[in-house]
């Protein structure tokens, strides 16, 4: 992980919607993980598509639940 390369999103559980900040890593390009809820503890599929043109700044995350496709 190229920690230059780091974002902080605010985002929202899917489940119990509870805020919490998500660090993502745009240089590996668009990609699905998970990150367990820090609050619920529900994992929570995380998309992360990556504009090829701005990778820096352009980029969105997608949350959802364990039984969603994302």
């Amino acid at each position: 992980m190229n920690e230059e390369s780091l974002a902080s999103r605010r985002v929202h559980c899917p489940y119990c919607d509870a805020p919490f900040d998500l660090l993502v890593d745009a240089s590996q390009g668009s990609h699905v993980t998970w990150e367990d809820c820090h609050v619920c503890c529900a994992p929570i599929q995380v998309r992360l598509e990556v504009d090829e043109l701005d990778p820096e700044e352009g980029f969105s995350v997608i949350l959802g639940r364990d039984d969603e496709v994302l």
